[in-house]
């Protein structure tokens, strides 16, 4: 297996609280316009169970001066790429909204190269691959973007309203919802890993059903986690998600 790189050498995963004798990793995929640094406090929750590392996509913080990957594939082919030195022990994979799609594909390229890693699909605020999804809010105006950026709320007001740091995050924010909503997949696309769902039951996005036909894509066992909340339900369900993903490892 080739060298593996350290989190200083690597610029696609930041490993807040390294376990280097941990039995498993848990790998974070951030959602649209989200960073490594949305996953710092989970890393430091998970750390006595498993080695965290939180992806993180380009043109965002310290890879701000690089394009947003606008393809899903793309990226998943690329996070893939740099993941597979780190699969010398069991994988669990945690995405959230776009990531849940980027994990799923990562998942996908693993068994396409049968090459062993992941031992689970964590999939959390996402209607299946093959459940039709908007396909407009990439092609927003700026104002119209940042309008449902804010609409979920998963991103400090604040930060909305301050112009400059509005021009920096909308490059990165762009390329993701170019990425997540030009996404297709059949429903014969799946992998042989368990799957487990996780949703909020007011998500404006993400209907318990969709969420629940995440079963069709898996040959292996599937469950199902609903918890009270919007997009971002799990800002204030964390504990009870980490719980799920820890009930995992301890499995």
């Amino acid at each position: 297996m080739p060298g593996r790189t350290t989190v200083t050498d690597n610029l696609w995963f930041r490993r807040y609280h390294p376990f280097d004798a941990a039995p498993a990793r848990v790998v974070m995929f951030p959602h649209a316009g989200g960073s490594a640094a949305y996953f710092r406090d989970w890393s430091a929750a998970l750390s006595p169970h498993a080695d965290v590392l939180a992806v993180q996509y380009p043109g965002r913080l310290d890879r701000i001066d690089e394009a947003a990957v606008d393809s899903l594939p793309e990226l998943a082919e690329r996070v893939y790429a740099e993941l597979r030195p780190w699969a010398d022990r069991p994988l669990v994979l945690f995405g959230h909204s776009m990531g849940a799609a980027v994990a799923f594909e990562v998942a996908r390229r693993f068994e396409r190269d049968g090459v062993s890693g992941p031992v689970r699909l964590c999939v959390s605020g996402s209607r299946a691959p093959s459940e039709p999804r908007d396909s407009t809010v990439h092609l927003l105006p700026d104002d119209g973007l940042l309008a449902e950026l804010g609409r979920l709320g998963g991103t400090d007001a604040r930060l909305l309203a301050d112009p400059e740091l509005r021009a920096l995050i909308l490059p990165s924010l762009r390329g993701d919802y170019t990425a997540i909503e030009t996404y297709v997949a059949g429903r014969e696309e799946g992998v042989t890993v368990p799957v487990t769902a996780l949703t909020g039951d007011a998500d404006p996005r993400v209907t318990v059903e969709q969420a629940r036909d995440w079963a069709l894509h898996t040959t292996a066992a599937f469950d199902l986690h609903v918890f009270p909340g919007g997009h971002f339900y799990l800002a204030h369900e964390r504990d009870a998600v980490l719980e799920v993903v820890t009930s995992h490892l301890r499995a």
